[in-house]
């Protein structure tokens, strides 16, 4: 049987390992609106039904998506950061629902769904999320 420090010390680095692999895909997310917004533009028509999305509001969400994900990798405010993010992934995995039906079609979409667990799991976990974060 393990002692609580040994299992303590591998929960931190668990919850670490899922705050920087989710800040990947986010921050990649986040630069793909400045790098290529009609790509954000696209996204927001065909997923959301929102067409005619200006280029110049493509890039406010990517700034403000950027001090997002850059207080969530930070471990800041985590009770908010944690909570925005499971809830911004969340409408992503759930406003791609046609192409579930169509999985074949459209495996790589899945991907979202673990990656929302992850969210979720770390949210609830947030208060023993401390490695590296500087909002112990």
């Amino acid at each position: 049987m393990q002692n609580n420090t040994n299992i303590q010390k591998r929960l931190e680095w668990s919850l670490l390992s899922l705050r920087v692999t989710i800040f990947i895909v986010m921050f990649v997310w986040t630069l793909d609106k400045f790098v290529n917004p009609a790509h954000g533009m696209a996204i927001f028509e065909k997923f959301y039904g929102i067409g005619g999305v200006p280029e110049m509001a493509v890039y406010v969400m990517g700034a403000l998506q950027l001090a997002l994900v850059l207080a969530f990798v930070a471990g800041l405010a985590k009770k908010y950061t944690y909570g925005l993010i499971f809830i911004l992934h969340g409408g992503s995995t759930l406003s791609s629902f046609p192409q579930y039906l169509d999985a074949f079609n459209h495996l790589l979409f899945f991907a979202a769904w673990p990656m929302w667990g992850a969210c979720f799991a770390l949210f609830l976990l947030r208060d023993a999320d401390t490695k590296l974060a500087f909002g112990k």
